[in-house]
């Protein structure tokens, strides 16, 4: 049975919306509740939940073909939430019209550069293991300058990140298209999907933020 690249597509992006929703809005919920900022930044949950958080993804990412759809629909809504409670920080300390102005900035970024990847004729597959090696890159020299304390050095690896991102979501996109060819398991390939375009939109902004973000006064 020949695959409905768009239709599966849709879905992929809906669920990627579903995730987004649920972590800006529980992000934004969090961050006008003294009690839950009190007890999220101010106790130690914040770092039980950072932990969990990355137990559910790394799982999620590793076993997503083998779980039930259901369980793997549960634990991405699971890992959209909790990265909404850390994601509260932002809405603490950004003004929300540049949080806003920055989503709409990384919208319009992830959609140019989703749709190079869907209609390029390029196989992007060799790209994946010079991204790999540049987000290592990235985490190093970030612990490097956490002893040098270097603004400017800094900002260069914001920008490398940004550039890194961008060349992610056009890979993930092009990558899930052709991958779409031959399965057998839709409804976790459109959680995969949904999962690895999330991360993406989600490390994109985070690094937009930098530039775009205005502190509250």
């Amino acid at each position: 049975m020949e695959i409905d690249i768009k239709r599966v597509f849709s879905k992929i992006f809906l669920w990627m919306f579903i995730g987004l929703a649920i972590t800006f809005g529980i992000a934004y919920y969090v961050s006008t509740n003294d009690n839950m900022v009190h007890n999220l930044f101010f106790r130690s949950y914040y770092w039980i939940i950072w932990i969990v958080e990355l137990v559910v993804v790394i799982f999620l990412s590793a076993r997503i073909y083998k779980l039930n759809p259901i369980v793997a629909k549960a634990l991405f809504i699971l890992y959209s939430a909790l990265t909404g409670l850390t994601f509260s920080s932002i809405f603490i300390i950004y003004d929300l019209g540049s949080i806003v102005y920055t989503f709409g900035i990384t919208s319009g970024l992830f959609l140019v550069f989703g749709l190079v990847g869907y209609f390029t004729k390029l196989d992007l597959s060799k790209l994946g293991i010079y991204l790999v090696m540049a987000i290592f890159g990235v985490i190093i020299a970030s612990i490097v300058n956490i002893f040098i304390g270097s603004e400017t050095f800094s900002l260069g690896l914001c920008i490398l990140g940004i550039i890194i991102f961008l060349a992610y979501i056009a890979y993930d996109i092009n990558m899930i298209k052709r991958n779409l060819i031959g399965i057998d398991n839709e409804d976790n390939m459109v959680i995969y999907g949904a999962l690895q375009l999330y991360l993406d939109f989600i490390n994109l902004f985070i690094r937009l933020l930098r530039f775009f973000g205005k502190g509250k006064d």
